[in-house]
């Protein structure tokens, strides 16, 4: 047997095939068909039963440009700050307050075509559960007068708050204020209204806002002229008893401070610049005779700088020369010597002339430092004596600030009063109606494109949804791939279903025998082979055939056993169809009913019973003495009339079976035998040792994979010995829709032309 027989269903190929999926949703296409047609079936009934909803639109702009020359300065605008006015703006337009505002001024309060309209069925629905669940609470009180009348407004007001909508256009200024209504003309009163109410109550806002500053900033006001005057008067007062005279803005003893401070800071700079000029000097003059000409430099603005320059530059040149001398003619050269003296007088001339340079620079030093210690005392003398008018002026100056300050305040909150003042008596809204809301000529809601549309959309959703849920739960044999999948044996073709003379046969089958053992097999199910030999039916039985002759070749008597793993899947069937076809070609058959518990094959023949099997395997008589014929088939049969045994097992794994085996074996080509299924009994394991093969029959979409393969995991001896599965009771109409891309079963209507006799 095939190594994969064993392999499991999921063993699959990982990617999506579009054929398999288009295959699948034609098998199911009437599915999704039906589910459709429900779905659009379901969306005209909600069209019938939805009253039709009008919906009236205006739009509003906010203009603040509408206000400009009322304004002194324009504002600093953002894009945040605008898209907060914005949302504001949405939020008033979706007040309780506004919709009360409409509700008063189109009397919706008193209006029933406004307050009781048609309800769609999913509100009524709601409405009945809710009356219904008013049963369980308490009663509430019956409100009469004014009450009754705020009640009714309340819940207009919140109907209208349902029934409007108010959102931003895009990223615009314009507001779009939309409300439904059951009544065309109503929906346009009532948007045309909406923009009344927003700009009037735009207006009153502004008017009230600007009536109440007034009155709070004429208080203030009066309150600040008061207390600027107080502090101004204040300022003066002090002033005049502490003496604090100014010339030019400011005071005398302050300015004659501040002449001295900046005579004060020059010194000091004159100071520190001629302390680094005699520091400098000093240190080249401390560095030595050598150092300080080699490295002092002379400022040009000294008298003596030119004189020291020159006998600088003379060293420089001795330098050179005696360095070349040196270098030429070693150090004793009488003229090195006499250079060496030259440069050595030199260098005194030049360190004398920077001794009187450093000690010039330490007189301007001493000079500086005592012109910046006397000014520094004028300083301090002319600050003790201006103290006691600087403790005065800073409490003068803490007394400007506020007389200042209030002054300041008051001018701000006069302009402020004024501009109120401006604005009310003139209010202008900042916004305006852009588009103003006429009355719907057709429903926006349902829309019948849409809603049937949709309605047919999700049936085919729904109807793909259950045709994969089908196809998910296909479980069943229907192709010859399917077998070979599954299973891994060799799928020997199709049987279909009998209908009509072929299930009843032929009146004359019925009627009485030549002899005791000439026996005829009805119904016709079991002579179908031999009735129309030119069938797909017998197409298949010959595959088999050829099958377990090939398999078996050799065999010079071949044991077939025809087993199901369910009940009346039609292993008889093809048993006695396998047994007529063989018989029919000349080879001498014997087919035996080894079901002794249900006897389908015995069932089937005419004829009177006198024992069978059973009795043979027991030996109450000789085998063949319970052998009965078809002449018509020349088919030899064993039965299974007689006696009911409970342990049939044990029969057919019993010596007497074993020798009833062997010596038919001598005797016949073909020894067929119909045994019971694998599933509730043992009955075909037990026979096995005595078999050359198994022939496995299955229903047609009916038998489950996942069981037929798990049978013969478990009955392995049976699953080596089997020669291949058929698929009995097929729809041969239906089964070209299971069929894979490119497979056989897909062009069944093609080979009809082939099959001569078919049944229908």
């Amino acid at each position: 047997m095939d190594s994969s027989l064993f392999q499991s269903d999921e063993q699959k190929e990982n990617f999506i095939d579009l054929d398999v999926l288009f295959a699948a949703l034609r098998r199911r296409a009437w599915l999704i068909a039906l589910i459709a047609a429900l779905g659009l079936a379901l969306g005209v009934a909600y069209l019938l039963v939805t009253p039709p909803v009008y919906t009236a639109v205006t739009r509003i702009l906010i203009d603040e440009e509408l206000a400009k020359f009322t304004q002194e300065e324009p504002s600093v605008a953002s894009s945040m700050r605008n898209d907060s006015m914005i949302l504001s703006e949405v939020e008033i337009l979706r007040s309780a307050r506004l919709a009360r505002t409409v509700v008063l001024a189109e009397g919706l309060h008193e209006n029933e075509v406004f307050l009781n309209p048609p309800q769609p069925p999913v509100a009524w629905l709601k409405s009945r559960v809710k009356a219904a669940l008013r049963i369980f609470a308490s009663p509430r009180p019956e409100l009469t007068g004014a009450a009754a009348e705020e009640a009714a407004i309340g819940k207009a007001a919140a109907l209208l708050q349902q029934y409007m909508s108010a959102e931003r256009a895009g990223r615009s200024f314009v507001l779009e204020v939309s409300v439904k209504a059951y009544d065309p003309k109503l929906a346009g009163s009532i948007a045309r209204a909406y923009a009344d109410a927003y700009l009037s109550d735009q207006l009153e806002a502004n008017f009230d806002a600007t009536q109440r500053a007034m009155v709070w900033l004429q208080s203030r006001l009066d309150e600040l002229r008061q207390s600027s005057q107080a502090a101004a008067l204040e300022v003066e007062e002090f002033r005049a008893e502490n003496g604090l005279t100014a010339a030019s803005g400011e005071l005398i003893s302050e300015q004659q401070l501040s002449d001295l401070n900046s005579q004060l800071i020059l010194a000091r700079a004159e100071t520190a610049n001629a302390r680094a000029r005699y520091e400098q000097y000093k240190s080249i003059i401390d560095s030595g005779p050598e150092n300080a000409v080699r490295n002092a430099t002379i400022p040009p603005d000294q008298p003596n700088s030119a004189l020291i320059n020159e006998l600088k530059s003379r060293y420089l040149t001795i330098s050179s020369r005696a360095e070349d001398v040196e270098g030429r003619f070693g150090e004793d050269h009488p003229q090195l010597v006499n250079l060496r003296r030259e440069r050595a007088e030199l260098e005194r001339q030049i360190f004398s002339e920077l001794q009187q340079l450093t000690e010039s620079y330490r007189n301007e030093y001493n000079v500086a430092l005592a012109r910046e210690e006397s000014l520094g005392g004028n300083v301090g003398t002319m600050a003790d004596e201006s103290s006691q008018t600087g403790r005065a002026m800073v409490r003068l100056r803490e007394l400007e600030q506020r007389s200042t300050t209030l002054a300041n305040l008051y001018q701000t909150y006069l302009a402020r009063f004024e501009e109120a003042s401006q604005q009310r008596s003139l209010p202008i809204a900042k916004a305006r109606v852009i588009s103003e809301a006429e009355d719907p000529v057709g429903p926006s809601s349902p829309s019948r494109t849409m809603v049937l549309a949709m309605s047919l959309v999700l049936g085919l959703f729904a109807g793909g949804g259950m045709a994969v849920l089908q196809e998910f739960r296909e479980r069943f044999f229907r192709t010859g791939e399917d077998v070979k999948d599954a299973l891994g044996l060799k799928f020997l073709g199709y049987l279909p279903r009998l209908q009509g003379a072929a299930r009843r046969g032929k009146k004359d089958r019925a009627s009485k025998p030549e002899s005791d053992k000439a026996v005829t097999m009805s119904p016709g199910i079991l002579r179908a082979t031999k009735d129309a030999p030119g069938s797909s039916f017998a197409e298949t039985m010959r595959n088999a055939r050829l099958s377990a002759d090939l398999l078996l070749q050799g065999t010079s008597c071949k044991v077939i056993g025809f087993v199901s793993v369910l009940p009346n899947e039609g292993k008889t069937t093809a048993a006695a169809n396998f047994a007529s076809l063989a018989a029919a070609s000349g080879a001498k058959t014997l087919l035996i009913d080894g079901d002794l518990r249900h006897r389908g094959l015995s069932r089937g023949l005419s004829g009177t019973p006198g024992g069978g099997l059973a009795e043979a395997v027991m030996g109450e008589k000789h085998w063949p003495s319970y052998v009965r014929i078809d002449r018509s088939m020349q088919l030899a049969i064993l039965p299974a009339n007689g006696r009911h045994f409970a342990h049939t097992s044990e029969l057919l794994s019993s010596p007497g079976m074993h020798r009833l085996i062997e010596e038919a074996r001598r005797m016949f080509a073909y020894i067929v035998i119909d045994l019971p299924p694998l599933g509730p009994v043992i009955d075909a394991k037990a026979f096995e040792p005595m078999a050359d093969g198994f022939i496995i029959v299955a229903e047609w979409g009916a038998t489950p994979r996942a069981l037929l393969r798990s049978t013969l995991q478990s009955e392995r001896p049976i699953a080596s010995k089997a020669i291949g599965v058929i698929l009995n009771k097929a729809d041969m109409k239906k089964l070209s829709r299971y069929a894979a891309p490119g497979g056989a079963e897909g062009y069944m209507g093609r080979y009809t032309a082939y099959y001569g006799d078919r049944f229908e």
